[in-house]
C-alpha cells in the first residue's frame, strides 16, 4: 500500500521513509517510529492500517535501511542510534513533509525504542499536535516529560522488563502535576504485546484495544 520516499530534515539533509498515503486529501498526518527491528513488514502494516483509518503516515527510516529479526542485532542497531538527532531532525522533517502534502495537523507515535523517540520528539520540538506512545520512554536525564504540552496517550505493559511500569507511573505523575492533557492505559502483558512478529509476547485482545484507542485519540486530537 505504501511507498518509499525521501524527505528533508531541518538541517537540510535528506532522510528515507515509508509513506502510507491517506485515503483523502487534507487528512491529518502521523509520524510513526518503528521498533528496534527497523522498517520491517510489521511497522509497514501498522502504518497502512492507520492510513486506512484516515491518516497520512510517514515512518522515518531511522536505521537507514537496516532491518533484522535478531534481537542481538537489533540491540546493536539501537545502541548505535543518535536518538537526539532522530527526534529533533528526522521527526520534524517528516512532520514538515506531511504538512507540505496537505496535513493541517500531525501527530507522532512509536513503539518500544520508537515510543521513546516519539516522546522525545514531543518533548524537544514543536512539530506535533498530539502523541501516542507504545511501551517506550526516554531516560530521565533526557529531560522533563512535562516539556510535552500536547495531548498524550500512552500504552504500557505491567510486566515490561525493558520499560518498568514504576517509571511510567512517575511520568504520569509529572504530567498530572504539570497539567499536561494525557491518558495512560496499562495492560496485563509483557513488553511488545502489540507485535505478532516480535518477542513472542503478542496478546491479540490487548493489541486490538490499544490500536482502537490510539485511532480514536488521533481522530479526536488531529481532526
Amino acid at each position: 500500500m505504501g511507498t518509499s520516499i525521501e524527505f528533508t530534515r531541518p538541517d537540510g539533509a535528506t532522510a528515507p521513509g515509508y509513506l502510507a498515503p491517506a485515503p483523502r486529501a487534507g487528512a491529518p498526518g502521523i509520524v510513526l517510529f518503528e521498533e528496534w527491528w527497523g522498517v520491517d513488514a510489521q511497522i509497514k502494516a501498522v502504518a497502512d492500517r492507520f492510513a486506512r483509518a484516515g491518516f497520512a503516515v510517514l515512518v522515518p527510516d531511522i536505521f537507514r535501511g537496516s532491518v533484522t529479526d535478531d534481537p542481538e542485532v537489533a540491540g546493536h542497531m539501537m545502541e548505535g542510534l543518535d536518538f537526539a538527532d532522530a527526534a529533533t531532525q528526522d521527526a520534524p522533517g517528516a512532520a514538515a513533509y506531511l504538512r507540505a502534502h496537505g496535513a493541517a495537523k500531525v501527530g507522532v507515535s512509536g513503539f518500544c525504542a520508537g515510543g521513546a523517540l516519539a516522546m522525545l520528539a514531543a518533548m524537544k520540538t514543536d512539530a506535533f499536535d498530539a502523541a501516542v506512545i507504545f511501551s517506550g520512554f526516554p531516560p530521565a536525564e533526557a529531560g522533563d516529560p512535562a516539556e510535552m504540552r500536547i495531548p498524550v496517550q500512552g500504552h504500557w505493559s505491567l510486566q515490561d522488563a525493558f520499560f518498568p511500569i514504576a517509571r511510567v507511573d512517575a511520568i504520569e505523575a509529572r504530567l498530572r502535576e504539570a497539567g499536561v492533557p494525557h491518558e495512560f492505559h496499562r495492560y496485563d502483558a509483557k513488553h511488545a504485546f502489540y507485535n505478532p512478529r516480535g518477542l513472542g509476547n503478542y496478546v491479540h485482545e490487548h493489541a486490538e484495544t490499544a490500536f482502537t484507542r490510539a485511532q480514536a485519540f488521533f481522530h479526536k486530537t488531529l481532526g
